[in-house]
């Protein structure tokens, strides 16, 4: 089969103003003519073999990176925003969405953002009335949605505080492990740590530079709080630089996202990027004997498994997702082609859901895409308890999956019938986008479907989608 034709305009630029080179220089560079890079820059033309080579040899570019941009998950974001009741009556051809997320991803950035304030701001206004006319109702995308797609169109992976976490972590093993380097290292400025019995995970007091940490909580939590306040006080700078370049449209945005660096920081430095990635590839991603190597959850292992992207040294590209009990995804993230409902629940086929039924164990499941991309997925729930008798538990599960390619490296899929076409489950992404016809656990009826309805019929849905 011939392979297909790589059109990655958008990243060439990307790529030729990281360098600082003016189009000439850069087509020299290449070995090219000037046409010819701006045909590839504006996807009149792929990007040819000749190119490919001399990115990575000219810049050290990670090739992979033409194809792995943020083109599929813009395509996706995209269908399910046109796809909305408002825009139903204009039907945008599925190659015009991807022109525009390969041609013009700023101008689709744009556009999924007024559509972020669209839908909040309707939503707003249909659940509370009263604040009609009130200046305080504010029409800006959600500061928690805001830093969501930073990380989601990062890749997961931030280069600058993944590899401060690792260094930090190889320093620390001379000082008897992470966790003791990381007292010490609070110690030396001044902050107590002290453990006692508290509902509050972690809470420091700056005026006493005491450090309370809950002995209800399990130890790996600890620990990675202990992390998390190492580098909320010693790598600050750190932190803000990030921000900085990630440009946050408010400051709940960003104290937000400030958050979620230290807590990757954490994450990072209890399973530094190259060892963590050997010992994945070594153990074929088990997930339980890497949380014990580690000392980590199995939430935490499997989350950064998800992260190992870093350019010239790849892991396997996996998808990860952790959904509670109302099938709400609360933390998301795909390397895969696999993209996750932005609102709304996951797709109700997806074995992430019986997982609860199964507490304590893994479920494995093959599932295909409507567009007819093969997955694994992995399913466990991962409650969590209050630390003492009648205390709430938190319920939730997660799933972490990879396209079928890459399932012969995953101890879970071995004796799993990968080449039978009946084995696999049919899942989508979100009812109202998902193309399937016959799916007897559809919610709602896709909006860019004509239904036919048969007042004398009745199937297992009360319609037939067209």
């Amino acid at each position: 089969m011939a392979s297909q034709k790589l059109y990655a305009g958008a990243k060439l630029r990307e790529i030729r103003n990281r360098v600082a080179l003016t189009q000439k220089d850069f087509a020299q560079k290449l070995g090219v003519s000037l046409p010819y890079l701006n045909q590839m820059e504006n996807n009149n033309r792929p990007v040819s073999t000749t190119v490919v080579l001399a990115l990575a040899q000219e810049f050290g570019i990670d090739v992979t990176e033409l194809s792995t941009g943020d083109s599929e998950r813009l395509v996706s974001d995209m269908r399910e925003a046109l796809a909305d009741p408002v825009l139903a009556e204009t039907e945008v051809p599925l190659a015009d969405i991807r022109l525009s997320a390969s041609n013009a991803p700023t101008l689709a950035r744009a556009f999924l953002k007024l559509h972020h304030a669209y839908r909040q701001t309707h939503e707003r206004l249909a659940s509370l009335d009263e604040a009609l006319g009130r200046e305080d109702v504010q029409m800006q995308p959600s500061p928690w949605d805001e830093v969501r797609d930073f990380f989601h169109y990062c890749d997961n992976y931030i280069d600058a505080v993944d590899r401060a976490a690792e260094n930090f972590s190889n320093i620390a093993q001379e000082q008897d492990g992470v966790i003791n380097a990381a007292i010490q290292a609070l110690k030396q400025i001044g902050v107590t740590v002290l453990f006692t019995d508290d509902a509050v995970l972690r809470r420091y007091d700056p005026q006493t530079g005491t450090l309370h940490l809950s002995t209800r909580a399990a130890p790996e939590t600890r620990n990675f709080q202990i992390l998390l306040q190492v580098v909320l006080l010693q790598k600050n700078s750190l932190l803000e630089a990030t921000l900085d370049l990630a440009g946050f449209q408010s400051d709940s945005a960003r104290q937000i996202a400030k958050i979620g660096l230290a807590n990757y920081f954490a994450g990072a430095a209890m399973m530094p990027y190259g060892k963590f990635l050997t010992a994945a590839q070594s153990l074929r991603h088990d997930l339980e004997r890497l949380s014990q190597t580690f000392g980590a959850s199995i939430e935490q292992v499997a989350h950064r498994l998800s992260t190992l992207q870093r350019p010239g040294n790849k892991g396997v590209p996996f998808f990860f997702v952790r959904v509670d009990q109302a099938g709400t995804i609360t933390k998301r993230h795909s390397a895969t082609r696999l993209q996750f409902a932005r609102f709304g629940g996951a797709c109700p086929l997806w074995n992430v859901h019986r997982a609860f039924e199964t507490p304590g164990r893994f479920l494995r499941q093959l599932a295909e895409t409507p567009d007819g991309v093969r997955y694994f997925s992995l399913a466990r729930d991962v409650s969590k308890s209050g630390g003492h008798y009648g205390s709430p538990v938190r319920r939730y599960a997660i799933a972490l999956g990879c396209e079928i390619k890459h399932a012969d490296q995953l101890i879970y899929a071995d004796n799993m019938d990968v080449t039978n076409a009946a084995s696999y489950q049919p899942i989508g992404i979100s009812c109202r986008i998902c193309e399937r016809t016959d799916c007897h656990q559809r919610s709602v009826p896709p909006l860019e479907r004509k239904l036919t309805i048969h007042e004398n019929t009745r199937h297992v849905l009360p319609y037939e989608v067209g």
